[in-house]
């Protein structure tokens, strides 16, 4: 008898897993397209087919399924960055610094609606939530600390130009990425995402190299 509960414990909390991480996915793309000032929670519901009463079962608000959605982003994208924060912190600072650029091209490549998210809230919840765009803050410098650490690295070791600040350098390209997904999707029949990285890469790679002076 405890051995059939158990089993359907498991079960209820391997469906309720799943629906959640459904919710998540869909109000990731929902919020991406249409904003998240504009979605409403009933919207949301009705575009995953489910009831308002059992989608705030999951998330009481939206402010709750906005942290949920970031959070979960940030555990697929971090996912990308294990070798340059391990083993890659040998390497010379303009390969670090390459590889993190290619891994954010690749993520966002195959997944445009995850940076045109992080894009909306940067633009509408500092002006509206303080607590998402808190939260959005302390996960985006996460990032920026790792690209300041690499350009400081750069600097210490005469690879990159030392008339720069490294910190406004991390914060201005992470910037850019989110900026250029969200226009390219403005552009997306006269240009492609890719040329867009490289026009972002090519001089920016160029201008910060110590022996290109």
């Amino acid at each position: 008898m405890a051995n059939k509960l158990g089993e359907k414990r498991e079960i209820k909390q391997e469906r309720a897993a799943r629906t959640r991480m459904e919710i998540l996915q869909a109000s990731i793309e929902l919020f991406a397209r249409r904003g998240i000032l504009a979605t409403t929670m009933n919207e949301l519901a009705k575009a995953i087919k489910m009831t308002p009463g059992a989608l705030y079962w999951h998330f009481p608000t939206k402010e709750d399924l906005l942290l949920a959605a970031m959070e979960e982003l940030h555990r697929r994208f971090i996912g990308e960055f294990t070798e340059v924060l391990t083993a890659g912190r040998k390497w010379p600072a303009k390969k670090q610094l390459v590889a993190f650029l290619e891994r954010t091209r690749n993520f966002l490549r195959y997944h445009p609606h995850h940076g045109i998210f992080f894009a909306m809230l940067a633009a509408e919840a500092p002006n509206n939530n303080e607590r998402i765009a808190g939260a959005l803050r302390e996960m985006l410098q996460l990032y920026a600390d790792v690209l300041a650490g690499i350009m400081k690295y750069g600097q210490k070791k005469q690879e990159f130009r030392d008339d720069f600040q490294p910190r406004a350098f991390a914060h201005a390209i992470l910037s850019a990425h989110m900026g250029l997904i969200v226009h390219q999707q403005l552009y997306a029949g006269e240009v492609t995402y890719d040329a867009m990285c490289d026009a972002l890469d090519f001089p920016m790679l160029d201008g910060i190299d110590r022996r290109g002076r």
